[in-house]
């Protein structure tokens, strides 16, 4: 007998249309966009003092740890500045010091040897030392800042990027000239058509695939943006609603960023911010698997039932008020060493100077 060709066609039809539905079956039965991509946290370093750069510690695209030093200023105007500071300390201190003991005698001397008058100018002139001998305080602390501010350090984990500068270049206080991508902070936003939010829950399981890459990485739905730019909420001429007509039959869905927190990314599949992905939210896990040909008919059914009724929402899917506030960091804050005393400073002044001459 001869092979019948229309049987092995239809057979190769049926299989065909097995295979479509097998790998369509994920984005019939939950919401799932092409539209994703990979973000990430960028800290811009800006040195907090200004100088020629004369060490580079770092290359374009390498990694650094939380407090490395990245590239170095050049420390000897810093480092008079910390001499100076220090010796008008010793000398404020060795000034407070005479004016202390001077006050003090004036105090314990009798109505005879001195008068009210002549106490409160001594004590006066004590309190304008202390004053004075504060300030120096202040600015030595501020100079040794300033001294160990000429080392700029990653203030987080992460990996140097558009290195484009060098020994020799003038770095400006303030000016951001090194950025580094924090490598702990990586996360994917997935911009879903406004018509499949409501099966868009909080804590709802991801999985995205990046182009080029076969295997997903694996997340969860950590928040839902509250609002997006509305073109028409610009005011018109005289303060007026500035409202754009529409003139297509079709009305196209917005689309609301949704942030995926990343929970596993396979061996080999590298995260780099602005990279394309494919995100699907998966079924709950444990939850039973339908059969295909049961489920592309509930998944029809389903998308009916959103075109004629709309889709219907789920309570406490994306609360209100959210409890989360999310990762706490902070970076270390200069603090002040502890500051001498004058007596500290000067040992050898003040004993001389509290003995009687008589007791000499």
């Amino acid at each position: 007998m001869f092979p019948n060709p229309g049987a092995r066609i239809h057979r190769r039809k049926s299989a065909g249309v097995g295979r479509s539905c097998s790998r369509s079956e994920p984005r019939l039965l939950a919401p799932w966009t092409r539209d994703g991509r990979v973000r990430v946290q960028v800290a811009g370093v800006a040195p907090l003092v200004s100088g020629k750069i004369t060490e580079m510690r770092v290359a374009d695209n390498q990694f650094v740890r939380k407090g490395d030093v990245l590239y170095v200023i050049d420390p000897f105007d810093f480092e008079v500045a910390l001499r100076t500071n220090r010796a008008q300390l010793e000398q404020k201190a060795a000034d407070l010091q005479v004016k202390q003991v001077q006050s003090e005698r004036r105090q314990h001397l009798s109505n005879i040897a001195t008068t009210a008058e002549e106490q409160q100018v001594f004590a006066g002139t004590a309190l304008q030392a202390k004053a004075a001998f504060e300030s120096a305080q202040q600015q030595l602390a501020q100079a040794e800042i300033n001294l160990r501010r000429t080392q700029v350090r990653s203030p987080v984990n992460g990996y140097v990027t558009n290195l484009v500068i060098g020994v020799g270049d003038f770095a400006h206080q303030g000016t951001v000239i090194v950025s580094v991508i924090d490598s702990d902070s990586y996360w994917i936003d997935g911009y879903f058509e406004e018509t499949k939010m409501a099966r868009v829950c909080i804590g709802d399981r991801v999985e995205a695939k990046l182009m080029g890459y076969a295997q997903p990485i694996l997340g969860h739905v950590a928040t839902v943006t509250r609002g997006i730019g509305v073109s028409n909420a610009a005011a018109g001429t005289q303060g007026l609603p500035n409202v754009d007509p529409v003139y297509t039959w079709v009305r196209l869905a917005q689309r609301i960023p949704v942030r995926i927190a990343i929970d596993q990314v396979p061996a080999g599949v590298p995260l780099v911010s602005g990279m394309t992905a494919t995100v699907t939210i998966l079924p709950a896990a444990g939850a039973a698997r339908p059969d295909r040909l049961e489920a592309v008919i509930a998944a029809v059914k389903a998308r009916l039932a959103d075109v004629f009724d709309g889709p219907p929402g789920k309570a406490d899917c994306i609360p209100a008020i959210t409890a989360d506030r999310g990762r706490t960091e902070s970076l270390p804050v200069e603090v002040e060493e502890p500051s001498l005393t004058p007596g500290q400073i000067n040992p050898d002044l003040a004993p001389g100077m509290s003995v009687s001459p008589r007791n000499r």
